[in-house]
């Protein structure tokens, strides 16, 4: 093959990767830009696109300018080289091979050398700066905080904002420096023939000497920037008896960084001093002390600090700096604003009366576990193999004069769940498109076979109340919408099973992009990577195409610059569908503040986003116009941000405190409580999370919501709770709560218990409710054989000066049945009852005298079952038979035979096993009924 043939061949094949490269990075381009626009979002996408290639443009340009520049200066040497190197008396600096480069190098190709090589290094370096775009972006348009520092009185804006940039100069500005003095002081070195450092001073040239001491001052100059900007560091030290500055920081290493700048700045101009003096003396000793004053400053002098002076005064001299620290961190969580009161706990016992005057706070106590609730929504109202509920929100809604607390979810579509047959490009592109509506309960009604009561159930879906109406439920964006699908095709797509047909629709709604030409065809074929989208025939110039469905994905690629909630729920407002998307900004650079987490500490929950399950639409409403990040990115991306005023109401009245945003709250919030420095100095007062017992594991009890009446209002309330116990102890000394309601939405109150009373904390109430040998016995009956208990949320409840404790109890069959709730403990002080719902629990917790546990029939039927009634036991019979002489259908047992009553026993317990692993709970509640009525004929005959 000749050499033409070879470089055509080589030509081809590199123009065809460049041109695969940017056909697919084009189209991904092109395919972005028509998502935003098609959201309205073509500004925000603009500056994000152009702010982030014109900062890598620019960086990649000032590089590569540098670079080139300081090479430029190094050409006389290899020029002189190469001219001289003929002369065979000149020693010869490289080998034969090396040397046959400089026989083809001349001055121009050597220009185009450094030119390429430059433009190398500035590509290389652009990609440096891919994220600091918004970093940029955000300087250009802060907003100031209105609150200073405690140590240099700047406004946080500054550390926010403005001393990211500033780093951002300073890193760029060091890194080409250095890379331009190891590249040029190489090849002076090389051309120049030097072999040692002892060479270098008599060898060097002036014009290398001026041009790398130029170098070093400029890197010198850089490095008391950094001395400069390290100074403010200290406010985020962790390395103190708090974040933050601690007496060392301030009296030693803010004097150590001082003290290095001016040494630094001495040392810079003993450079230029030596340059044109020819005296090194001044350099020798600046760099010396630079050397000296390092370790003495940056070690020495801290440590000896703190060890023999701040440590046995620690109290004394830190004092200040954790004020500073307790007071700059309430002010990033926003817990400066935390409402205290005291919750006096009542010396009388609750009465069932007084209970009933919060008849709404009673009718919505959570009796539903999330956990089990969506194995259960799975089960029955899941009711196709590709539907499933991939997460159950807590919600509430006003259903005429009952505010209501609920459970919902919604029934998405997963494609991967379609019969392995029906895995086509067809069906999972054109016809299988979304789910459908979705699935509520109310927390507080439970059907006598321990199933949730709906609200809304079933395909097509239907509504149980006349406050609920459907009106377009199709659910094309969502959690499990991961791929991409066309509507509006010559297919209809399937809407909902309908007995052994299928219903089909067609899509009306406005989300996705049109794919208007074969142009468009092409660009998304390339983009997804198949030909199938051109070859379709059933793809018309009207039809949709929706691609980044996944609600997690879709806020993300819209606002990246925003970190977001674990847990979007779902809203039915106005016959639709809509999830409501918590935002937050954060950031790790308020002085100060204690971090939550390795590199943030601040939060805001300052932004909503509400997703349009059907039109796929994206709003972000700024609620709070006092965060400075949110603001400043409003300035940044003034199309992407509305007003909270224009949230519709209906929306607005769903609106939640987020539990993630709580938990870093009621963490943060469990030390910095205490005020006074001294207290918080000795861990006076620290408080923890409880733990509560979880399907046999212990788990910090997580924040819930709360259908609740706040202490002096005079009505109920959506809040969010969590208790505290004092750390290493078990008994509850506070609760915090946020309101979610309204005007109200957002305040944080916490409620202390008084210190001279007993008030049980969650694990205490799970211990006993362990200890309690009829409920124990209960339980442990239960999980045997194929079932197994699962225990919910234990609720504490604040209500009327008193603390209820509920905990719903839930059974499963252990072969993938469905959890039944079955029983309900409740307590109150020393006493805890179990019944079979939440009305006899508390009707025999409060009205009763003297209540048991547990009735006294079923302790009597767990007691004889267990001495008399197991098969296989001595004086039983071990293998059932059916009954001759038993009654049972109105409840009459006539015989009076032990031995038959046993061997009845026997196997009503062997059906009920049965009933258990078939997942057929009504049925074993039916027959447990029958084994107590057999079990207390044999205590009669007993007696």
């Amino acid at each position: 093959m000749s050499k033409t043939i070879r470089l055509f061949l080589s030509i081809f094949v590199i123009a065809a990767i460049v041109l695969i490269f940017f056909l697919t990075t084009g189209a991904n381009i092109y395919t972005d830009w028509l998502w935003f626009k098609e959201l309205n979002f073509e500004k925000t996408f603009t500056i994000m696109f152009l702010s982030n290639f014109i900062l890598r443009v620019l960086v990649g340009a000032i590089f590569a300018a540098l670079i080139y520049l300081n090479l430029h200066f190094t050409k006389k040497p290899i020029i002189n080289y190469i001219k001289i190197r003929s002369n065979n008396q000149v020693e010869n600096l490289f080998g034969e091979e090396r040397n046959q480069i400089f026989d083809w190098l001349n001055k121009k190709r050597l220009n185009l050398a450094y030119l390429f090589a430059s433009l190398i290094f500035g590509f290389l370096f652009s990609s440096i700066s891919s994220e600091s775009w918004k970093m940029v972006l955000k300087f250009f348009n802060k907003t100031e905080f209105n609150t200073l520092d405690p140590i240099f009185n700047n406004d946080i804006s500054f550390y926010v904002f403005s001393l990211p940039f500033y780093s951002f100069l300073r890193e760029m500005g060091m890194v080409v420096v250095v890379i331009s003095l190891i590249l040029v002081g190489t090849i002076y070195m090389i051309f120049t023939g030097i072999h040692s450092v002892s060479e270098i001073s008599s060898k060097l040239s002036s014009r290398a000497k001026k041009h790398m001491s130029i170098l070093i001052f400029v890197f010198l100059l850089f490095k008391a920037w950094d001395y400069r900007l390290k100074m403010y560091d200290i406010l985020f030290s962790p390395t103190g008896v708090v974040f933050g500055a601690g007496y060392t920081n301030v009296n030693a290493d803010l004097l150590g960084y001082k003290i290095l700048f001016v040494t630094v700045i001495f040392v810079a101009l003993a450079v230029l001093y030596s340059l044109f003096k020819n005296n090194y003396k001044p350099l020798v000793w600046g760099i010396g002390a630079w050397i000296l004053l390092s370790i003495v400053f940056t070690g020495v002098y801290p440590a000896f600090m703190q060890q023999y002076r701040v440590e046995p005064n620690e109290i004394k001299l830190e004092k200040e700096y954790i004020k500073n620290n307790i007071e700059m961190t309430q002010k990033a969580y926003q817990l400066d604003s935390v409402q205290t009161k005291d919750f006096e706990i009542s010396q009388t016992e609750l009465t069932y009366a007084e209970l009933m005057e919060y008849e709404t706070v009673v009718n919505n106590i959570r009796l539903q576990d999330y956990r089990p609730l969506k194995t259960t929504y799975n089960q029955i109202q899941a009711l196709r193999q590709y539907y499933t509920f991939e997460d159950i929100d807590v919600d509430r809604y006003q259903l005429g004069d009952n505010y209501t607390q609920v459970m919902l979810g919604a029934r998405e579509l997963d494609q991967n769940a379609l019969a392995s047959q029906a895995q086509t490009w067809v069906n999972k592109t054109l016809k299988y498109t979304h789910g459908l509506g979705f699935a509520m309960s109310p927390v507080g009604k439970v059907r006598e076979n321990g199933l949730p009561e709906f609200l809304v159930q079933d395909i097509p879906p239907i509504s149980n109340s006349e406050h609920i109406t459907l009106d377009n439920n199709s659910i094309y964006y969502g959690e499990k919408t991961n791929n991409y699908v066309i509507v509006n095709t010559d297919q209809t797509e399937f809407h909902y099973p309908m007995g052994s047909q299928n219903v089909f629709t067609q899509y009306e709604g406005t989300g996705g992009v049109k794919i208007t030409n074969l142009f468009r065809e092409a660009i998304y074929a390339l983009k997804f990577g198949t030909l199938k989208m051109i070859l379709s025939n059933d793809i018309n110039d009207q039809s949709q195409i929706m691609y980044e469905r996944n609600i997690h994905q879709r806020v993300r690629k819209a606002a990246p610059f925003l970190k977001y909630d674990s847990d979007p729920y779902l809203v039915h407002a106005e016959g639709q569908l809509y999830w409501i998307y918590d935002a937050y900004t954060t950031t790790g650079l308020y002085p100060y503040s204690q971090p939550f987490n390795r590199s943030d500490n601040y939060i805001r929950n300052s932004i909503k986003v509400v997703i349009d399950a059907y039109n796929g639409t994206l709003d972000y409403y700024l609620m709070d116009e006092n965060d400075p990040i949110a603001v400043t990115y409003s300035k940044i991306f003034d199309d992407l941000f509305k007003s909270a005023d224009q949230m519709p109401e209906s929306l607005r009245q769903h609106i939640r405190y987020p539990q993630d945003l709580f938990k870093i709250q009621s963490n943060i919030y469990s030390t910095y409580h205490m005020n006074d420095p001294v207290v918080y100095y000795n861990r006076e007062d620290v408080w923890a999370i409880p733990q509560e017992n979880y399907q046999g594991s212990t788990i910090p009890v997580e924040p819930y919501y709360l259908m609740n009446q706040l202490p002096g209002e005079k009505e109920a309330e959506f809040t969010l709770m969590t208790p505290f116990t004092p750390a290493n102890r078990n008994n509850m000394v506070a609760w915090m709560a946020a309101r979610n309601d309204r005007e109200n939405y957002g305040e944080l109150f916490t409620y202390r218990f008084p210190k001279d009373q007993l008030v049980y904390g969650p694990s205490q109430i799970e211990s006993r409710i362990d200890q309690e040998s009829e409920i124990s016995r209960m339980l442990t009956l239960w999980s045997q054989r194929g079932s197994s208990v699962i225990r919910g949320n234990l609720l504490v409840i604040p209500i009327n000066n008193s603390v209820l404790y509920v905990e719903p109890i839930f059974l499963q069959a252990e072969n993938g049945g469905i959890p039944e709730m079955i029983r309900v403990i409740v307590a109150h002080k020393n006493e805890i009852i179990m019944r079979g719902n939440l009305q006899e629990a508390l009707t025999a917790l409060l009205k009763s005298d003297k209540s048991s546990a547990v009735p006294e029939e079923e302790i009597e039927q767990v007691q004889q079952f267990t001495e008399k009634g197991q098969p296989g036991q001595a004086g039983t019979a071990s293998e059932p038979t059916q009954p001759s002489q038993v009654e049972q259908g109105m409840g009459t047992i006539t015989s009076t035979n032990s031995s038959e009553l046993i061997q009845e026993a026997n196997n009503l317990y062997q059906q009920a096993q049965q009933a258990l692993q078939n997942g057929d709970f009504a049925a074993y509640g039916e027959i447990i009924t029958d084994l107590g009525k057999v079990l207390n004929q044999l205590s009669r005959i007993g007696e």
